[in-house]
Order: structure tokens, then C-alpha cells, then sequence
């Protein structure tokens, strides 16, 4: 007896990529605009129409609301984040920890997260399979960390894999079809990691990244829920 397909991504209805001006948010929005499973597609961030500002939550539920009037929203992926900037940078010590820099870290990559599974979460249909993914880091695995420092990516990051995982277990009691995951992307060519990737090998580009995360989230089962994966499909640990 053949073992039975995979569920698939969910097709039809609308998908969401928050971050839509960042390479690997504006590689999803292509990828899943030339795939045609959905009815539409909307890419969100600082300077979309609308904008998503993940420091205003007004900002926030807002723009969601704007998603959601376009038809039930089937997939929602979070690919906003911020590793440095003015500033801001990781942290090689204890003694470069900054409050300020940490503050901003938490705020763009733990609590605007949150902000979005707040307003999107409750609006996902409550039959069939839909998707939350928000896009997370092998750096924020605790049980993982064997180099240290990064003391402010880290930590938001971790915060956002709890933030998930206890968001998917209540997003279950609503739609246990649902899923709410975290995911890896692996080592990729952007802005936000050209500082620190140099000629790295293993560096993906942004349309590379984005079919295998798409690809990743079409295989997964109902029972992934909550779970923390990478490009490949295989668990992070928390």
C-alpha cells in the first residue's frame, strides 16, 4: 500500500507575507504570486499601502484587517526582522549588551511577531488547513547555542519560538487543521545578513530561500503544529 501524500499548502483564498520589503519577504511575495494557488497575494511592511509598522499596534490590526477583507486568509508568513542597524549590532560580550539596541531588538523581532499572531491568528478560518509561519532562526535555539554571543538576536528570537509555540497550541482549539510554526531559513544573501555572510558557500539567495520554506510548509503535517523547523523540513531544538 502506497503511503499516503502529504497534506498541501492551502490554496485559494488570500496569502499574507509581512516584511514584504525585505529579500526574503519580497522573494515570498513573487514565488507565491508565480505559483497561482492563491486568489491573491498581499505583501505588507513599512511602505506598503497600507503600511505595517510592528511598533504601532494600531498599525498592525490595521493592515491585517486590510488582508483579511480581500478573503479568508489560508497563508500568513511573518519575515520582518532585525539583526543590525544604526547602532545596533550583535554582540561579541556581556559587556557590548546596549538596553537600547536589545530594547529594539525584542520590539521588531518578539513583540511586533506577537502584535501580528494577535490580530492575524483570530481571523484565520476556522475549518481547513491554513498556515501561520513566522520566520525565526537557528541562533535563537537554546538548546543549540554552542558559540554564544549575539546576545540580543538570540534572545528575541528564542522569545518569538515560545511566543509561537504558545500561540499554536490555542490557535489548535480553534482550527485543529491549523498550523502556527517557526521556521529556519538557513543562511541567505540580504541586507539584513551581508555584514556576516562574506563568501559564506552556504549562502542562498532570496528565491532560493523562499521555495524551500514554502516547499517545507507544503509537506507539513497537521501534527507539525507548534513545532520550529529549518529549510529542510528537519525539527530546530527549542
Amino acid at each position: 500500500m502506497s503511503s499516503p501524500e502529504p497534506p498541501s499548502e492551502p490554496t485559494g483564498g488570500v496569502a499574507l507575507v509581512i516584511g514584504a520589503g525585505g529579500g526574503i519577504g519580497a522573494a515570498l511575495v513573487r514565488t507565491l504570486e508565480a505559483s497561482g494557488r492563491f486568489d491573491r497575494v498581499i505583501g505588507l511592511g513599512r511602505t506598503s499601502d497600507p503600511p505595517l509598522d510592528l511598533r504601532e499596534e494600531s498599525s498592525v490590526a490595521a493592515a491585517i484587517a486590510y488582508a483579511a477583507s480581500a478573503g479568508d486568509l489560508r497563508l500568513v508568513i511573518h519575515a520582518a526582522g532585525v539583526l543590525h542597524g544604526p547602532g545596533m549590532t550583535p554582540e561579541k560580550s556581556l559587556s557590548r549588551i546596549d538596553p537600547a539596541a536589545l530594547a529594539e531588538a525584542f520590539a521588531i523581532n518578539a513583540t511586533g511577531p506577537a502584535l501580528v499572531m494577535k490580530h492575524a491568528l483570530p481571523r484565520l478560518p476556522r475549518k481547513g488547513r491554513c498556515v501561520f509561519a513566522a520566520l525565526s532562526a537557528r541562533v535563537g535555539s537554546i538548546g543549540d547555542n554552542r558559540l554564544g554571543g549575539w546576545y540580543a538576536y538570540r534572545a528575541s528570537k528564542a522569545a518569538l519560538n515560545q511566543l509561537v509555540r504558545t500561540a499554536a497550541i490555542e490557535l489548535a482549539r480553534r482550527n485543529p487543521e491549523a498550523l502556527c510554526v517557526a521556521l529556519h531559513p538557513g543562511t541567505v544573501a540580504t541586507p539584513l545578513s551581508e555584514p556576516f555572510v562574506g563568501d559564506d558557500p552556504r549562502a542562498q539567495s532570496p528565491e532560493t530561500a523562499a521555495g524551500r520554506l514554502l516547499a517545507v510548509l507544503d509537506a507539513l503535517p497537521a501534527g507539525a503544529n507548534g513545532g520550529f523547523f529549518d529549510a529542510e523540513g528537519q525539527t530546530v531544538p527549542w
